[in-house]
């Protein structure tokens, strides 16, 4: 009797510490803290502090743009979020928020500085740059143009507060005696090169990157020396635990792995940096000069063959200079640079005519992008019909040949285009179909008409 007693009450005893580890199980899991990547995903919404810049957002004809803000866009997108922002106007700004605990991420093309560093909670790196003196280039006639650190003495600098181009400065102007700057809240450094070009201020600070994309506006302003080694950018992340930063490691990992943010710098940078300063200075003086007589039938061939009026126009000035007269060694004439045969192929009459010409030339363009196969999309399809209207389809199927055999995409143009100079060496094109060709030619010619395109375009949304 008494041993069936026992066992009851052994049975029982275990029922209660069952039950009362279960129930502690269950307030435990009540009180664990839950992650702030689990935070963001449960209000299905990642709220990011953003700059307006061209570097990182900015709003477009119809839609919105920006490296930064398409490189977080896919962030959002990969952890199945929406994307809510606050756009910001300078750097300061973007930091002040950022103290008040706004938001989940500053998105801002922030580099550390010790300070900042301190402060703040840094993610992954996205980006590298240096920081670069730009000044006007009539300093050339006075030939006060600075070479060195040295000749920063007399000059006055503006730059952007609570930025690494104020530590830089600040760094200068004690170990070199008279170099002097001020730093401003009131000018995004944006505005600050607008001064610099309007002669408002001798110069300032800025990433080579900004500079880069900069320079199609600013076309008086010039780089004069690097002020720092190369750097990182990284997004300011909120105080907590490291969930959301492991998550953009990991999903920055297998971004680029994918060759994802190739094809992002690809799209905002790679087409810059192929026109000189000259040319661009001439560029914007035929733009109120020449375009005007010409647009009516850039429009309308762009029209009829639904291709980007502005992309004609800058394709008619990389051929012509928007000159119908235009003639080359090679016996190539008018706006659009057609060869006799092809003018007689096309139907074209005369070839000096400039609405003939843009017509021809429109046709024969979209002949050779429709022949491309579906794989080959977005930006890369005009990419691809550029460059063989300029050095031949056969050409370009080499290179895509090679490309298979170099272990690189033959349909994405950032990999061809590091494939089509390999056409003039000879290990490389006696091995290819139609031989030999001056690969670097058509890269260059497809760069400097994005560039052409990028200034028109960005001028159109000015005006509106």
């Amino acid at each position: 009797m008494i041993e069936h007693r026992v066992k009851f009450f052994i049975a029982v005893l275990f029922f209660v510490v069952g039950l009362l580890a279960n129930n502690l199980y269950l307030e435990l899991a009540k009180t664990k803290e839950i992650t702030l990547l689990e935070k963001i995903k449960a209000k299905k919404r990642l709220d990011v502090i953003i700059l307006n810049s061209p570097t990182v957002y900015y709003v477009g004809r119809e839609k919105e743009h920006g490296f930064e803000y398409d490189l977080i866009s896919a962030y959002a997108k990969d952890i199945g979020v929406d994307l809510n922002l606050s756009v910001v106007y300078t750097v300061n700004e973007a930091l002040e928020k950022t103290r008040e605990g706004l938001g989940d991420i500053t998105v801002a093309s922030i580099s550390k500085t010790p300070a900042i560093e301190n402060e703040f909670k840094f993610g992954p790196k996205y980006f590298t740059v240096q920081e670069q003196l730009i000044c006007h280039n009539a300093m050339y006639k006075t030939r006060s143009i600075p070479k060195s650190k040295k000749d920063l003495v007399g000059l006055e600098i503006v730059v952007e507060k609570e930025t690494s181009y104020e530590a830089t400065m600040q760094k200068l102007s004690q170990s070199i005696k008279g170099v002097e700057f001020n730093s401003t809240t009131q000018h995004s450094s944006q505005e600050l090169l607008k001064l610099t070009n309007d002669r408002e201020i001798d110069c300032t600070v800025v990433d080579s990157n900004i500079f880069l994309i900069s320079q199609r506006d600013y076309p008086n302003l010039i780089r004069t020396i690097v002020l720092s080694e190369r750097k990182n950018l990284s997004w300011i992340l909120r105080e907590g635990d490291d969930s959301v930063s492991q998550s953009l490691y990991k999903w920055l990992n297998t971004y680029e792995y994918s060759s994802q943010m190739t094809k992002l710098k690809d799209h905002y940078y790679s087409h810059l940096g192929y026109v000189d300063h000259y040319d661009t200075k001439m560029f914007y003086k035929r733009l109120k000069s020449r375009l005007p007589h010409y647009k009516k039938y850039f429009k309308k061939a762009g029209k009829e063959y639904d291709i980007p009026w502005q992309l004609l126009a800058a394709q008619s000035y990389q051929e012509s200079h928007w000159n119908p007269k235009a003639k080359s060694y090679t016996g190539v004439r008018g706006m659009m640079m057609l060869t006799q045969t092809t003018a007689e192929q096309l139907g074209v009459k005369n070839r000096l005519s400039a609405k003939e010409s843009i017509d021809a030339g429109a046709r024969y363009l979209l002949d050779i992008e429709q022949r491309f196969p579906k794989e080959i999309d977005g930006k890369s399809r005009w990419a691809f019909a550029l460059a063989a209207y300029n050095v031949g389809m056969g050409h370009i199927h080499d290179a895509q040949k090679l490309a298979r055999k170099l272990n690189k995409n033959p349909y994405l143009w950032s990999d061809i285009k590091e494939v089509l100079p390999l056409l003039s060496q000879k290990k490389y094109y006696k091995h290819l179909k139609y031989g030999y060709a001056r690969g670097e030619e058509p890269v260059r010619y497809v760069e400097s008409i994005e560039y052409y395109f990028d200034i028109m375009k960005k001028k159109e949304l000015a005006l509106k």
